[in-house]
Protein backbone atom coordinates (compact mmCIF):
# COMPACT_ATOMS: atom_id res chain seq x y z
CA UNK A 1 0.00 0.00 0.00
CA UNK A 2 1.29 3.21 -0.98
CA UNK A 3 1.18 5.67 1.44
CA UNK A 4 1.16 9.81 0.73
CA UNK A 5 1.65 12.50 2.71
CA UNK A 6 -1.47 15.23 1.82
CA UNK A 7 -0.53 18.79 2.85
CA UNK A 8 -4.10 19.54 3.35
CA UNK A 9 -4.34 17.02 6.27
CA UNK A 10 -0.83 17.25 7.27
CA UNK A 11 -0.73 13.51 7.67
CA UNK A 12 0.74 10.71 5.75
CA UNK A 13 -2.10 8.17 4.97
CA UNK A 14 -2.91 5.54 2.06
CA UNK A 15 -3.42 6.51 -1.23
CA UNK A 16 -6.58 4.89 -3.11
CA UNK A 17 -7.13 6.76 -6.57
CA UNK A 18 -10.78 8.05 -7.73
CA UNK A 19 -10.71 5.32 -10.69
CA UNK A 20 -9.16 2.04 -9.77
CA UNK A 21 -6.18 1.23 -11.74
CA UNK A 22 -5.69 4.80 -13.04
CA UNK A 23 -3.92 7.89 -11.18
CA UNK A 24 -4.70 11.72 -12.71
CA UNK A 25 -1.81 13.86 -11.34
CA UNK A 26 -1.69 17.87 -12.27
CA UNK A 27 1.76 19.46 -11.38
CA UNK A 28 1.98 23.13 -11.62
CA UNK A 29 5.02 23.48 -14.56
CA UNK A 30 7.18 26.65 -15.40
CA UNK A 31 6.32 30.60 -15.60
CA UNK A 32 8.68 30.66 -18.58
CA UNK A 33 10.25 34.25 -18.51
CA UNK A 34 13.68 33.27 -17.20
CA UNK A 35 16.06 29.98 -17.74
CA UNK A 36 15.37 27.22 -15.68
CA UNK A 37 17.97 26.86 -12.38
CA UNK A 38 18.07 23.55 -10.20
CA UNK A 39 15.41 24.93 -7.83
CA UNK A 40 12.50 24.41 -10.96
CA UNK A 41 14.01 21.27 -12.14
CA UNK A 42 14.34 19.62 -8.56
CA UNK A 43 10.58 19.85 -8.60
CA UNK A 44 10.01 18.38 -11.87
CA UNK A 45 12.51 15.28 -10.74
CA UNK A 46 10.38 14.82 -7.98
CA UNK A 47 7.41 14.58 -9.78
CA UNK A 48 9.03 12.26 -11.77
CA UNK A 49 9.97 9.89 -9.24
CA UNK A 50 6.44 9.37 -7.99
CA UNK A 51 5.01 9.04 -11.66
CA UNK A 52 8.06 5.86 -12.50
CA UNK A 53 6.68 4.52 -8.96
CA UNK A 54 2.87 4.71 -9.66
CA UNK A 55 4.04 3.19 -13.08
CA UNK A 56 6.08 0.52 -11.51
CA UNK A 57 3.21 -0.45 -8.92
CA UNK A 58 0.79 -1.11 -12.09
CA UNK A 59 -0.93 2.24 -12.31
CA UNK A 60 -1.97 4.07 -15.60
CA UNK A 61 -1.16 7.31 -14.90
CA UNK A 62 -2.02 11.06 -16.87
CA UNK A 63 0.56 13.94 -15.63
CA UNK A 64 -0.57 17.36 -16.59
CA UNK A 65 2.25 19.63 -16.58
CA UNK A 66 1.37 23.24 -17.74
CA UNK A 67 3.34 26.10 -19.25
CA UNK A 68 2.39 29.88 -17.57
CA UNK A 69 2.98 31.47 -21.05
CA UNK A 70 1.58 34.81 -20.14
CA UNK A 71 1.89 36.55 -16.66
CA UNK A 72 3.25 39.60 -15.35
CA UNK A 73 6.70 38.71 -14.86
CA UNK A 74 7.04 37.64 -18.82
CA UNK A 75 5.42 40.65 -20.16
CA UNK A 76 7.85 42.68 -17.68
CA UNK A 77 10.71 40.83 -18.64
CA UNK A 78 9.94 41.26 -22.18
CA UNK A 79 9.80 45.08 -21.91
CA UNK A 80 13.25 44.91 -20.45
CA UNK A 81 14.63 42.75 -23.17
CA UNK A 82 12.61 44.36 -26.30
CA UNK A 83 11.29 41.40 -27.61
CA UNK A 84 8.07 40.67 -28.20
CA UNK A 85 6.42 38.31 -24.69
CA UNK A 86 5.27 34.99 -27.33
CA UNK A 87 8.94 35.07 -28.36
CA UNK A 88 10.26 35.25 -25.13
CA UNK A 89 8.32 32.56 -23.60
CA UNK A 90 8.64 30.34 -26.47
CA UNK A 91 12.57 30.97 -25.78
CA UNK A 92 12.89 29.37 -22.34
CA UNK A 93 9.87 26.88 -22.81
CA UNK A 94 12.18 25.53 -24.57
CA UNK A 95 15.08 25.88 -22.42
CA UNK A 96 13.17 24.16 -19.76
CA UNK A 97 12.43 21.24 -22.39
CA UNK A 98 15.74 21.12 -22.44
CA UNK A 99 16.92 20.90 -18.92
CA UNK A 100 13.77 18.35 -18.11
CA UNK A 101 15.27 15.60 -21.62
CA UNK A 102 18.70 16.17 -19.88
CA UNK A 103 17.61 14.89 -16.44
CA UNK A 104 15.55 12.20 -17.88
CA UNK A 105 12.67 13.85 -16.86
CA UNK A 106 9.44 11.61 -18.84
CA UNK A 107 7.59 13.88 -20.82
CA UNK A 108 4.41 14.45 -19.24
CA UNK A 109 1.09 13.08 -20.67
CA UNK A 110 -0.52 16.74 -21.96
CA UNK A 111 1.13 20.14 -21.87
CA UNK A 112 -1.10 22.63 -22.00
CA UNK A 113 -0.14 26.19 -22.38
CA UNK A 114 -1.97 28.85 -20.74
CA UNK A 115 -2.71 30.64 -23.98
CA UNK A 116 -3.73 27.98 -25.63
CA UNK A 117 -6.97 27.50 -23.44
CA UNK A 118 -8.78 31.17 -23.06
CA UNK A 119 -11.93 29.74 -24.08
CA UNK A 120 -12.25 27.53 -20.90
CA UNK A 121 -11.20 30.20 -18.43
CA UNK A 122 -13.49 32.26 -19.70
CA UNK A 123 -16.34 29.41 -19.80
CA UNK A 124 -15.25 28.79 -15.87
CA UNK A 125 -15.43 33.02 -15.03
CA UNK A 126 -19.03 32.51 -16.33
CA UNK A 127 -20.37 29.78 -14.34
CA UNK A 128 -18.89 31.48 -11.33
CA UNK A 129 -20.35 35.04 -12.04
CA UNK A 130 -23.53 33.37 -12.61
CA UNK A 131 -23.81 31.34 -9.77
CA UNK A 132 -22.78 34.81 -7.35
CA UNK A 133 -18.98 33.76 -6.54
CA UNK A 134 -17.40 36.02 -8.90
CA UNK A 135 -18.17 39.98 -10.11
CA UNK A 136 -16.98 42.06 -12.78
CA UNK A 137 -16.74 45.82 -11.20
CA UNK A 138 -17.31 46.99 -15.34
CA UNK A 139 -13.61 47.97 -16.09
CA UNK A 140 -12.73 45.04 -17.40
CA UNK A 141 -11.57 42.85 -14.32
CA UNK A 142 -13.12 40.34 -13.17
CA UNK A 143 -12.72 38.97 -9.20
CA UNK A 144 -13.64 36.23 -7.02
CA UNK A 145 -15.54 37.39 -3.97
CA UNK A 146 -13.80 35.58 -1.10
CA UNK A 147 -16.17 36.08 1.79
CA UNK A 148 -18.59 34.19 -0.27
CA UNK A 149 -16.53 30.72 0.03
CA UNK A 150 -17.71 27.81 1.94
CA UNK A 151 -14.01 27.21 2.80
CA UNK A 152 -10.85 28.83 1.91
CA UNK A 153 -7.22 28.92 2.92
CA UNK A 154 -7.31 25.17 3.65
CA UNK A 155 -3.63 24.21 2.77
CA UNK A 156 -1.96 27.13 4.32
CA UNK A 157 -4.51 27.08 7.57
CA UNK A 158 -4.40 31.26 7.78
CA UNK A 159 -7.33 33.14 8.50
CA UNK A 160 -9.02 35.24 6.12
CA UNK A 161 -9.14 38.56 8.36
CA UNK A 162 -5.07 38.00 8.84
CA UNK A 163 -4.62 38.18 4.78
CA UNK A 164 -2.82 41.31 3.19
CA UNK A 165 -5.03 42.78 0.53
CA UNK A 166 -4.53 41.31 -2.72
CA UNK A 167 -2.41 43.81 -4.92
CA UNK A 168 -2.51 42.40 -8.40
CA UNK A 169 -4.29 44.94 -9.84
CA UNK A 170 -3.35 48.52 -9.71
CA UNK A 171 -5.76 50.58 -8.06
CA UNK A 172 -7.65 47.71 -7.22
CA UNK A 173 -9.16 49.05 -3.90
CA UNK A 174 -11.85 51.46 -5.11
CA UNK A 175 -13.36 48.07 -7.00
CA UNK A 176 -12.98 45.35 -5.00
CA UNK A 177 -15.59 44.51 -2.94
CA UNK A 178 -13.18 43.48 -0.78
CA UNK A 179 -9.57 44.08 -0.56
CA UNK A 180 -8.84 40.47 -0.50
CA UNK A 181 -10.86 39.34 -3.55
CA UNK A 182 -8.35 38.29 -6.33
CA UNK A 183 -8.50 38.76 -9.77
CA UNK A 184 -9.36 36.02 -12.32
CA UNK A 185 -9.14 38.57 -15.52
CA UNK A 186 -7.26 41.55 -15.38
CA UNK A 187 -8.37 44.42 -17.88
CA UNK A 188 -6.11 45.22 -20.84
CA UNK A 189 -3.31 47.50 -20.42
CA UNK A 190 -1.67 49.50 -23.29
CA UNK A 191 0.80 47.94 -25.02
CA UNK A 192 -0.21 44.41 -23.32
CA UNK A 193 -1.87 41.39 -25.01
CA UNK A 194 -5.37 41.04 -24.50
CA UNK A 195 -8.33 38.67 -25.50
CA UNK A 196 -12.22 39.80 -25.93
CA UNK A 197 -14.46 38.54 -22.85
CA UNK A 198 -18.36 39.48 -22.13
CA UNK A 199 -16.67 41.82 -19.58
CA UNK A 200 -14.18 43.32 -21.33
CA UNK A 201 -10.55 43.11 -23.38
CA UNK A 202 -7.88 41.12 -20.96
CA UNK A 203 -5.91 38.17 -19.58
CA UNK A 204 -6.21 36.21 -17.62
CA UNK A 205 -4.90 35.86 -13.93
CA UNK A 206 -2.35 33.03 -12.86
CA UNK A 207 -4.40 31.64 -10.37
CA UNK A 208 -7.57 30.91 -13.13
CA UNK A 209 -5.00 29.22 -16.04
CA UNK A 210 -4.24 26.24 -13.95
CA UNK A 211 -7.98 25.55 -12.90
CA UNK A 212 -9.19 26.01 -16.41
CA UNK A 213 -6.85 23.59 -17.79
CA UNK A 214 -6.93 21.07 -14.54
CA UNK A 215 -10.53 21.09 -15.57
CA UNK A 216 -10.14 20.43 -19.03
CA UNK A 217 -7.77 17.64 -19.09
CA UNK A 218 -8.51 15.74 -15.93
CA UNK A 219 -12.23 16.70 -15.43
CA UNK A 220 -14.09 17.55 -11.98
CA UNK A 221 -12.07 15.40 -9.57
CA UNK A 222 -8.96 14.25 -9.69
CA UNK A 223 -5.84 12.63 -8.03
CA UNK A 224 -2.54 14.69 -6.72
CA UNK A 225 -2.14 18.06 -7.28
CA UNK A 226 1.74 18.99 -7.08
CA UNK A 227 3.97 21.88 -7.00
CA UNK A 228 6.44 23.30 -5.13
CA UNK A 229 6.15 24.87 -1.23
CA UNK A 230 6.17 28.51 -2.23
CA UNK A 231 2.84 27.80 -4.17
CA UNK A 232 0.67 26.83 -1.30
CA UNK A 233 -0.09 30.40 -0.90
CA UNK A 234 -1.51 32.31 -3.08
CA UNK A 235 -1.83 30.10 -5.91
CA UNK A 236 -3.08 26.67 -4.62
CA UNK A 237 -5.18 28.04 -2.59
CA UNK A 238 -7.30 30.52 -5.05
CA UNK A 239 -7.17 27.74 -7.30
CA UNK A 240 -8.95 25.49 -4.72
CA UNK A 241 -11.54 28.57 -4.17
CA UNK A 242 -12.36 29.47 -7.51
CA UNK A 243 -12.30 25.19 -8.80
CA UNK A 244 -14.90 24.32 -5.35
CA UNK A 245 -16.75 27.35 -5.95
CA UNK A 246 -17.48 26.34 -9.65
CA UNK A 247 -18.42 23.41 -7.79
CA UNK A 248 -15.60 20.81 -9.14
CA UNK A 249 -14.08 18.63 -6.31
CA UNK A 250 -10.55 19.50 -7.75
CA UNK A 251 -7.83 17.97 -6.12
CA UNK A 252 -7.82 15.01 -3.84
CA UNK A 253 -4.48 15.00 -2.11
CA UNK A 254 -1.60 17.40 -2.31
CA UNK A 255 1.64 17.15 -2.16
CA UNK A 256 4.83 19.83 -2.59
CA UNK A 257 8.48 19.55 -2.87
CA UNK A 258 10.74 21.48 -0.77
CA UNK A 259 12.92 23.74 -1.92
CA UNK A 260 16.47 23.91 -3.00
CA UNK A 261 18.28 26.45 -0.80
CA UNK A 262 21.89 27.99 -0.43
CA UNK A 263 23.01 30.17 2.42
CA UNK A 264 19.26 28.65 3.72
CA UNK A 265 17.87 30.75 1.55
CA UNK A 266 15.30 30.11 -1.35
CA UNK A 267 16.80 29.94 -4.54
CA UNK A 268 15.06 32.48 -6.81
CA UNK A 269 16.13 35.28 -9.00
CA UNK A 270 15.28 38.43 -6.89
CA UNK A 271 17.52 36.92 -4.74
CA UNK A 272 20.25 36.82 -7.59
CA UNK A 273 21.25 33.54 -6.03
CA UNK A 274 20.20 31.08 -9.46
CA UNK A 275 22.17 28.37 -10.08
CA UNK A 276 21.24 27.53 -13.78
CA UNK A 277 20.96 24.21 -15.53
CA UNK A 278 22.70 24.61 -18.61
CA UNK A 279 25.18 26.38 -16.48
CA UNK A 280 25.38 23.04 -13.54
CA UNK A 281 25.82 20.63 -16.74
CA UNK A 282 29.12 21.66 -17.82
CA UNK A 283 30.83 20.87 -14.68
CA UNK A 284 28.59 17.59 -14.28
CA UNK A 285 26.23 14.92 -16.26
CA UNK A 286 22.69 14.70 -16.40
CA UNK A 287 22.35 11.70 -14.96
CA UNK A 288 24.74 13.04 -11.52
CA UNK A 289 23.16 16.16 -11.49
CA UNK A 290 19.74 14.40 -11.24
CA UNK A 291 21.16 11.56 -8.95
CA UNK A 292 22.00 15.00 -6.58
CA UNK A 293 18.31 16.09 -6.73
CA UNK A 294 16.45 13.10 -6.15
CA UNK A 295 18.52 12.18 -3.21
CA UNK A 296 17.11 14.16 -0.37
CA UNK A 297 13.25 13.45 0.80
CA UNK A 298 10.82 15.61 -0.88
CA UNK A 299 9.39 17.30 1.83
CA UNK A 300 12.83 18.26 2.52
CA UNK A 301 15.31 20.99 1.93
CA UNK A 302 17.87 20.36 -0.32
CA UNK A 303 21.26 22.82 0.64
CA UNK A 304 23.58 23.01 -2.47
CA UNK A 305 26.99 23.20 -2.79
CA UNK A 306 29.21 22.51 -5.30
CA UNK A 307 31.35 20.22 -2.76
CA UNK A 308 28.29 18.02 -1.87
CA UNK A 309 26.56 17.53 -5.48
CA UNK A 310 30.72 16.74 -6.37
CA UNK A 311 30.87 14.91 -3.61
CA UNK A 312 26.94 13.00 -5.02
CA UNK A 313 28.67 12.20 -8.59
CA UNK A 314 31.65 10.56 -7.20
CA UNK A 315 29.16 8.69 -5.16
CA UNK A 316 26.52 7.70 -8.34
CA UNK A 317 29.99 6.87 -10.16
CA UNK A 318 30.63 4.30 -7.82
CA UNK A 319 27.46 2.50 -8.23
CA UNK A 320 27.51 2.89 -12.49
CA UNK A 321 31.00 1.63 -12.09
CA UNK A 322 30.17 -1.46 -10.38
CA UNK A 323 26.88 -1.96 -12.71
CA UNK A 324 29.05 -1.97 -15.87
CA UNK A 325 31.71 -3.95 -13.84
CA UNK A 326 28.94 -6.50 -13.43
CA UNK A 327 27.83 -6.76 -16.80
CA UNK A 328 31.36 -7.85 -18.43
CA UNK A 329 31.53 -10.49 -15.98
CA UNK A 330 27.88 -11.81 -16.07
CA UNK A 331 28.01 -10.89 -20.34
CA UNK A 332 24.29 -9.63 -20.19
CA UNK A 333 23.31 -6.42 -18.81
CA UNK A 334 21.31 -6.47 -15.22
CA UNK A 335 17.74 -6.65 -15.37
CA UNK A 336 15.35 -4.27 -13.23
CA UNK A 337 14.04 -6.09 -10.59
CA UNK A 338 13.14 -3.96 -7.77
CA UNK A 339 13.65 -5.63 -3.69
CA UNK A 340 11.36 -5.89 -1.13
CA UNK A 341 13.15 -2.86 1.00
CA UNK A 342 13.55 -0.76 -2.09
CA UNK A 343 9.37 -0.76 -2.56
CA UNK A 344 8.89 -0.51 0.85
CA UNK A 345 11.30 2.94 0.98
CA UNK A 346 8.97 3.95 -1.65
CA UNK A 347 5.80 3.14 -0.25
CA UNK A 348 6.65 4.98 3.00
CA UNK A 349 5.66 8.89 1.29
CA UNK A 350 8.88 8.06 -1.32
CA UNK A 351 11.16 7.65 1.44
CA UNK A 352 14.24 7.98 -1.15
CA UNK A 353 17.18 8.47 1.56
CA UNK A 354 16.25 5.17 2.73
CA UNK A 355 15.99 3.71 -0.66
CA UNK A 356 19.57 5.20 -1.40
CA UNK A 357 20.49 2.93 1.72
CA UNK A 358 19.02 0.09 0.21
CA UNK A 359 21.67 0.87 -2.94
CA UNK A 360 24.28 1.06 -0.62
CA UNK A 361 23.90 -2.66 0.61
CA UNK A 362 23.31 -3.78 -2.59
CA UNK A 363 27.17 -2.43 -3.48
CA UNK A 364 28.97 -3.35 -0.50
CA UNK A 365 27.55 -7.00 -1.26
CA UNK A 366 27.71 -6.54 -5.20
CA UNK A 367 31.89 -5.77 -4.65
CA UNK A 368 32.69 -8.55 -2.10
CA UNK A 369 30.60 -11.18 -5.04
CA UNK A 370 33.09 -9.60 -7.09
CA UNK A 371 36.05 -10.66 -4.92
CA UNK A 372 34.24 -13.88 -4.27
CA UNK A 373 33.66 -14.53 -7.92
CA UNK A 374 30.17 -15.17 -7.05
CA UNK A 375 28.47 -14.33 -10.45
CA UNK A 376 25.11 -15.48 -9.00
CA UNK A 377 25.55 -13.28 -6.17
CA UNK A 378 26.87 -10.18 -8.86
CA UNK A 379 23.81 -10.59 -10.71
CA UNK A 380 21.14 -10.19 -7.90
CA UNK A 381 22.68 -7.13 -6.31
CA UNK A 382 23.21 -5.47 -9.88
CA UNK A 383 19.37 -6.43 -10.99
CA UNK A 384 18.30 -4.79 -7.64
CA UNK A 385 20.23 -1.70 -8.35
CA UNK A 386 19.47 -1.45 -11.69
CA UNK A 387 15.97 -1.43 -10.38
CA UNK A 388 16.04 0.90 -8.29
CA UNK A 389 17.81 3.01 -10.52
CA UNK A 390 14.98 3.23 -12.87
CA UNK A 391 12.80 4.27 -10.39
CA UNK A 392 15.24 7.08 -9.49
CA UNK A 393 15.36 7.72 -12.94
CA UNK A 394 19.41 6.82 -13.08
CA UNK A 395 19.34 3.86 -14.90
CA UNK A 396 23.02 4.67 -16.96
CA UNK A 397 21.97 1.98 -19.63
CA UNK A 398 18.85 3.79 -20.27
CA UNK A 399 18.89 4.60 -23.78
CA UNK A 400 16.46 7.70 -23.81
CA UNK A 401 18.60 9.42 -20.94
CA UNK A 402 19.62 12.68 -22.77
CA UNK A 403 22.71 13.35 -22.11
CA UNK A 404 23.21 15.37 -25.44
CA UNK A 405 25.97 17.73 -24.07
CA UNK A 406 28.57 15.30 -23.68
CA UNK A 407 27.26 12.14 -25.60
CA UNK A 408 29.64 12.73 -29.07
CA UNK A 409 32.62 13.41 -26.30
CA UNK A 410 32.24 10.17 -24.62
CA UNK A 411 32.14 8.11 -27.76
CA UNK A 412 35.18 9.86 -28.63
CA UNK A 413 36.87 9.30 -25.44
CA UNK A 414 35.72 5.43 -25.85
CA UNK A 415 37.41 4.92 -28.79
CA UNK A 416 40.83 7.16 -27.77
CA UNK A 417 41.01 5.07 -24.58
CA UNK A 418 40.23 1.65 -26.54
CA UNK A 419 42.70 2.29 -29.17
CA UNK A 420 45.57 2.95 -26.41
CA UNK A 421 44.57 -0.05 -24.71
CA UNK A 422 44.64 -2.11 -27.14
CA UNK A 423 48.58 -1.02 -27.89
CA UNK A 424 48.97 -1.41 -24.66
CA UNK A 425 47.41 -5.62 -24.37
CA UNK A 426 49.98 -5.86 -27.59
CA UNK A 427 53.15 -4.48 -25.62
CA UNK A 428 52.45 -6.71 -23.17
CA UNK A 429 51.95 -9.82 -25.44
CA UNK A 430 55.07 -9.54 -26.78
CA UNK A 431 56.83 -8.42 -23.11
CA UNK A 432 57.27 -4.62 -24.14
CA UNK A 433 57.05 -3.97 -20.96
CA UNK A 434 58.63 -0.40 -21.02
CA UNK A 435 55.94 0.76 -23.58
CA UNK A 436 52.77 -1.09 -21.21
CA UNK A 437 54.16 1.29 -18.53
CA UNK A 438 54.68 4.10 -20.61
CA UNK A 439 50.78 3.85 -22.51
CA UNK A 440 49.45 3.50 -18.96
CA UNK A 441 51.66 6.23 -17.07
CA UNK A 442 50.04 8.42 -19.96
CA UNK A 443 47.38 7.73 -18.98
CA UNK A 444 47.06 8.32 -15.72
CA UNK A 445 48.87 11.53 -16.23
CA UNK A 446 45.28 12.49 -18.04
CA UNK A 447 43.23 10.98 -14.92
CA UNK A 448 42.87 7.48 -16.33
CA UNK A 449 43.30 4.68 -14.46
CA UNK A 450 43.53 1.25 -15.49
CA UNK A 451 42.26 -2.09 -13.95
CA UNK A 452 43.31 -5.60 -15.07
CA UNK A 453 41.21 -7.61 -14.72
CA UNK A 454 40.32 -11.33 -15.92
CA UNK A 455 37.43 -9.90 -18.56
CA UNK A 456 40.80 -7.59 -19.61
CA UNK A 457 41.28 -4.38 -19.09
CA UNK A 458 39.36 -1.64 -17.78
CA UNK A 459 39.79 1.89 -17.43
CA UNK A 460 38.08 4.98 -14.94
CA UNK A 461 38.25 8.30 -14.43
CA UNK A 462 39.90 9.34 -11.35
CA UNK A 463 38.17 10.58 -8.01
CA UNK A 464 39.07 14.03 -6.80
CA UNK A 465 40.60 14.11 -3.54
Amino acid sequence: MLNLYDTATREVGPFTPIKKGEVSIYVCGATVQAAPHIGHIRSAVNFDILRRWLNMSGYDVTLIRNVTDIDDKILQKAAQEKTPWWALAMKYEREFTAAFAALNVLPPTYEPRATGHITQMIELMQILIDNGSAYAPGNGDVYLEVRKLHRYLTLSGQRIDDLMPATDVDAASSIKRDPRDFALWKAAKPGEPSWPTPWGDGRPGWHLECSAMAHTYLGESFDIHGGGLDLIFPHHENEIAQSEAAGYGFAKRWLHNAWVTQSGEKMSKSLGNSLLVEVILQNVRGIELRWYLGSAHYRSMLEYSQTALEESAVAFRRVENFLKRAAEITGSLPKCEVSTSFAAAMDDDLAVPVGLATISENLRLGNQAITDNDVSEISKNANEIRGALEILGCDPFDKNFTDFRSADLSQAMDGVIALALKERTSARERKDFAASDAIRDGLLALGITIEDTAQGPRWSIMEKS
